[in-house]
């Protein structure tokens, strides 16, 4: 999962730029739209002035899924208002059944996939920690689902007797990279222009920068200090020491 990009150093802030992480901090892809023909620069504008609605999933799942994925993509780094919207374009994919090109012979249809995985996730925290999911800590919603990235879900559920834990892990985090980094903020990030139509890229060898790149600017990251990859498990806070034992059952 990723690590929120907390800067350790004071002057962080001003090196980010307005709520923009990444190590390019005077760099803008929508300054670079003069260069697109008119079919790119409506698509790649409408990803930033249009937020799709949510029309597949309740609210209830909505909201389930949005805490699922600002652990597995935290945000915490950015702008409230440059926030990329993750969860809509999953449910965009879902509203339309549109594929990823393939489905594993062992999976449901993604519909299916992410309404199972979803009530499993609930169903899980509820068994675990007595509450729901939107409602943990960051450590114990990260500590579930590590347990998934791990391929050992903890509590057991049946779903994943049913449908492989790995499959759909590794589908949602297809459906969040793809959107995350669909988003011309996140080309920001890393420092990409965007598509090069009809423009084109020139300097293809040795690394070379584009006239119109940026250059790198370095600083210090770390992970939020309640965040399972903050802690081994010498460390854990008392509050959570049991809960790799479900209170001392396991």
């Amino acid at each position: 999962m990723k690590k929120s990009s907390f800067p350790t150093r004071a002057d962080g802030a001003a090196i980010r730029g307005l709520g923009q992480p990444g190590y390019y901090p005077r760099f803008s892809t929508m300054r670079q739209q003069g260069a697109w023909d008119e079919a790119t620069r409506h698509t790649v504008v409408a990803r930033v002035e249009q937020t799709l609605r949510v029309r597949f999933f309740s609210p209830e799942e909505t909201a389930l899924l949005e805490a699922i994925v600002n652990r597995i993509l935290p945000q915490d780094d950015r702008a409230e208002e440059r926030t990329i919207p993750i969860v809509p374009a999953i449910d965009e994919r879902m509203f339309k059944n549109e594929l990823n090109g393939f489905r594993y012979e062992d999976m449901p249809p993604d519909q299916e996939a992410y309404r199972l995985a979803l009530k499993a996730i609930e169903e899980m925290s509820q068994s675990r920690f007595g509450a729901a999911f939107i409602a943990l800590s960051i450590f114990q919603q990260e500590t579930l689902l590590k347990s998934l990235h791990d391929h050992c879900p903890d509590p057991p559920h049946s779903v994943w007797k049913a449908m492989p834990v790995h499959r759909f892990w590794g589908l949602l985090l297809e459906d969040c990279v793809t959107a995350y980094y669909s988003h011309p903020w996140a080309w920001d990030e890393i420092g990409f222009g965007g598509p090069a139509y009809p423009r084109g890229y020139i300097r293809l060898e040795n690394g070379l920068p584009e006239p119109w790149e940026t250059d790198e600017t370095r600083y210090e990251w770390t992970a939020p200090p309640e965040s399972v990859s903050e802690w081994d498990p010498e460390g854990v806070p008392p509050e959570h020491s049991s809960l790799h034992g479900h209170g001392g059952s396991h």
